[in-house]
């Protein structure tokens, strides 16, 4: 039963993260919700289903991979403080090469934040969160789990590219020119917004490893 769980929200994780993006389904919603509302109907859902499949891994019946050592638990405790400063960087600010960007008209590719050193950001952090919580979790399930994940953040990357390219035309290239063109160390927009985020993701590295045993069952720190 805890395997038949598991496969039902691997089906509606994938569902639900292709099926309301796709023509003609997204400009359906996107007429009766509104961009901004398509956007957090898509988030909310996103995160509910997320939730769903990270909970079903659990009670799954334990198949062993690898054995396990105590040095993979400091794999994720590593990478996932610079996984928080990505996120805190990354939301809520103008990103027309990826998702989740937030008012992309006011994008300035003279400072492009983040996305000088990533087009990504969330897919990135997606990825590192996988991959880092794929070396201290060596059972079947959680493998599935954390490779799919790793997968679609990885591949999804050039896809995402692809279609912003397609619907962008030759503004993507300028754009991407402009900024690649730009200092390693991009200027922020303001300097007192880029201190506050980086405490934003310290506080949400730290929120991370006080809820975890809450949410997963799992110390972090143990």
């Amino acid at each position: 039963m805890a395997w038949a769980e598991f496969a039902a929200a691997f089906i509606a994780f994938f569902l639900t993260h292709s099926l309301p993006v796709r023509p003609p389904l997204r400009p359906w919603l996107v007429a009766r919700l509104g961009g901004a509302g398509f956007t957090l109907a898509y988030s909310a859902l996103s995160l509910g289903v997320l939730a769903w499949l990270i909970g079903a891994a659990g009670p799954a019946p334990y198949v062993p991979l690898w054995s396990w050592a105590p040095w993979q638990a400091h794999v994720p405790l590593a990478v996932m403080l610079p996984v928080c400063m990505i996120v805190a960087l990354a939301a809520g600010r103008p990103n027309p090469f990826s998702f989740g960007g937030a008012g992309n008209e006011r994008f300035d590719p003279a400072r492009p934040g983040i996305t000088r050193w990533m087009r990504h950001p969330f897919l990135v952090a997606l990825a590192l969160w996988a991959l880092a919580h794929l070396v201290a979790n060596g059972d079947l399930a959680h493998v599935l789990l954390f490779a799919t994940f790793a997968a679609f953040a990885l591949l999804g990357q050039p896809l995402i590219d692809r279609r912003k390219r397609r619907e962008l035309g030759d503004a993507w290239l300028r754009l991407h020119a402009r900024v690649a063109a730009g200092p390693v160390l991009p200027r922020p927009t303001s300097a007192g917004a880029a201190v506050l985020r980086l405490i934003a993701g310290a506080a949400l590295y730290g929120a991370l490893l006080w809820a975890h045993p809450y949410l997963f069952g799992v110390s972090p720190l143990m």
